[in-house]
């Protein structure tokens, strides 16, 4: 997990992850309902998946509707509204290749946050619901401790 040497206050934050069906629009809704005002935050994936209905179930226990999430590759936000990001955390190694290759064009940090894939999760409903809640917890824990000083700044 390296911080990048000019861990700065983002703007404007880039979940990614392979499909942008469970790990990313989870991490930019924890974010997005944190910071409403001081972030503009979006997630995109490497390929487009299918919103995960057992994510949907997670987050609403939270209080927090991605129902009408609509998986996002990169190139298609790129072409929506451009990439202009300044921090893009990728939470698996093809969406970290992905970004790196990115930067190239793009002036964003990159941050690697290895986050585990629930969708391979066995057993009954409720074990694979535990599932995407552990991952959930994770991406709740790293994004308070990275984006405390926002509250601070904005507050």
């Amino acid at each position: 997990m390296e911080t990048p040497p000019r861990a700065r206050t983002p703007q404007a934050v880039l979940f990614a992850c392979g499909l942008n069906s469970v790990r990313s629009p989870m991490a930019a809704s924890l974010l997005q309902q944190m910071f409403p005002h001081a972030l503009y935050v979006k997630s995109a994936g490497v390929r487009k998946g299918e919103l995960d209905p057992f994510a949907v179930a997670v987050m609403a226990e939270l209080g927090q509707d991605i129902s009408e999430h609509k998986p996002t590759t990169f190139e298609e936000l790129d072409d929506w509204e451009g990439l202009n990001f300044d921090l893009i955390i990728t939470l698996s190694p093809e969406a970290h290749h992905k970004a790196l290759e990115l930067t190239r064009t793009v002036a964003a940090d990159v941050e690697y946050w290895p986050t585990h894939d629930p969708t391979g999760a066995e057993g009954n409903r409720e074990q694979k619901l535990q599932a995407y809640r552990e991952v959930c917890d994770t991406l709740l824990m790293r994004i308070r401790k990275r984006f405390s000083k926002v509250g601070a700044a904005s507050g």
